[in-house]
């Protein structure tokens, strides 16, 4: 796992996962080093996450522990995070809550619930939630840091990455732009497939509050971090639902790789 810090604001936890055919697919987390310390997301199951994350801070000093939604590379570590951070409060959705609560009991004690639009404050900040344009679970939500202009964008412009080099790499740029937004469009029409069966100028309209915060830097779960991207990354969404759908390999394919792995 690599720590990228960004200015005195943001460390970066970064893995990544393997995908044969895809490519590597990054998986972040963050620390936002706000008077009231927030961690938005948990890595991936399995990952000796805590003891990253205790490189960065102790984790008994996580106030805020932002779930961006509850899918398993968002919450590998949450249980135990739960745990190691005893006064850190449970960022979700009425949703969100919902389908976490079906693995095994939440602290309800320690939920806060926040919806897109609303705003919070973690002492020297105010964070805003967003529904981001792209999302693969509808409890989804990202979020706007006024104070820094960082917008943590969750699944939404993430991209399978050629190496786990650059897939843990600390500025997307070191990616050619061009290939870049072919990856970013793959990664659309696996991780959204509805967007090619929306109303387009109703989709189009969702762009706008992300536009609007005007965010100086994006930092998604499945992408390095894009400082000055914005504009570049939303012509990338509109382009999306006019792409060719994605096909998975069939069981044939399955068969032909794995006649390639050694016994």
């Amino acid at each position: 796992m690599e720590i990228n810090r960004i200015g005195r604001d943001i460390s970066v936890l970064s893995d990544c996962q393997p995908v044969p055919g895809i490519g590597f697919i990054p998986v972040n987390a963050f620390v936002l080093h706000s008077a009231e310390p927030v961690l938005i997301d948990t890595g991936l199951p399995g990952r000796d996450f805590t003891t990253a994350l205790g490189s960065v801070l102790h984790p008994s000093d996580i106030e805020w522990i932002w779930i961006t939604h509850p899918d398993r590379d968002h919450t590998g570590a949450l249980r135990e995070l739960l745990d190691l951070a005893p006064r850190a409060r449970l960022i979700t959705t009425f949703l969100g809550m919902g389908l976490m609560s079906m693995e095994a009991p939440l602290p309800m004690d320690r939920i806060y619930l926040l919806n897109p639009g609303q705003s919070l404050d973690v002492g020297d900040r105010r964070l805003t939630a967003f529904r981001p344009p792209l999302f693969d679970n509808p409890s989804t939500t990202g979020c706007f840091d006024e104070l820094t202009g960082a917008c943590f964008t969750s699944d939404c412009f993430g991209a399978p990455m050629p190496s786990a080099e650059l897939a843990g790499c600390p500025d997307v740029g070191y990616l050619d732009r061009a290939e870049l937004r072919e990856r970013q469009l793959l990664w659309a029409t696996v991780d959204s497939p509805w967007v090619h069966n929306v109303d387009k100028p109703r989709y189009l309209d969702t762009l706008t509050a992300l536009a609007g915060f005007d965010p100086a830097l994006i930092l998604g779960t499945h992408l390095p971090p894009a400082p000055g991207r914005t504009a570049e990354f939303l012509d990338m969404l509109a382009a999306a639902p006019d792409e060719k759908p994605f096909v998975g390999p069939d069981q044939e394919a399955l068969e032909q790789l794995l006649a390639t792995f050694e016994p």
